[in-house]
């Protein structure tokens, strides 16, 4: 990652999100290995329009079950209304109501590790917030094109409570 992109997204707005039921493709990454998520993507993509029980054309980036050591868990996936029909094969996390800090990423995915960097590098300890123990996540509208670079793409950061 380039140290020296400078990146500077808006800034955030603030959300109280609610309760979302994630499933979809998922995979354990290191900040060695995260160039290997849009090959997880590519997958999920081929199979979006045939997982049971999807709420809307919404996609999910989410970054979850860290393990201590910079390794964690990323689910490319879909809100679904319940996990009775769910194959084996979906991982699946619960995304618990709570505040969170809200980035709009303008630009091409390729520049996504910029932003990432300036969130967590820059803007959090200089805003004095504190991260929060739960998962982070990238939220993608139904019309977001990565080919043409349109929609809108938002990167969720839970915030611990005041």
């Amino acid at each position: 990652m380039d140290e020296h992109t400078h990146v500077d997204p808006a800034a955030p707005r603030f959300e109280h999100g609610q309760f979302l039921l994630i499933a979809g493709l998922g995979g354990r990454f290191t900040a060695e290995t995260t160039h290997k998520i849009p090959e997880l993507w590519e997958r999920f993509i081929l199979q979006i329009d045939s997982i049971p029980d999807q709420v809307n054309e919404v996609t999910y980036g989410i970054c979850c079950n860290p393990d201590g050591k910079g390794g964690f868990e990323y689910i490319a996936g879909v809100e679904i209304s319940k996990l009775d029909d769910l194959p084996d094969d979906y991982r699946w996390v619960e995304v618990q109501p709570q505040r969170y800090a809200v980035f709009e990423h303008k630009g091409a995915l390729d520049q996504l590790p910029q932003t990432f960097q300036y969130i967590w590098k820059t803007w959090l300890p200089q805003s004095g917030q504190q991260a929060a123990d739960a998962p982070e996540f990238e939220r993608y509208s139904e019309d977001f094109n990565p080919k043409l670079n349109t929609g809108k793409l938002e990167i969720w950061l839970p915030l611990k409570s005041d």
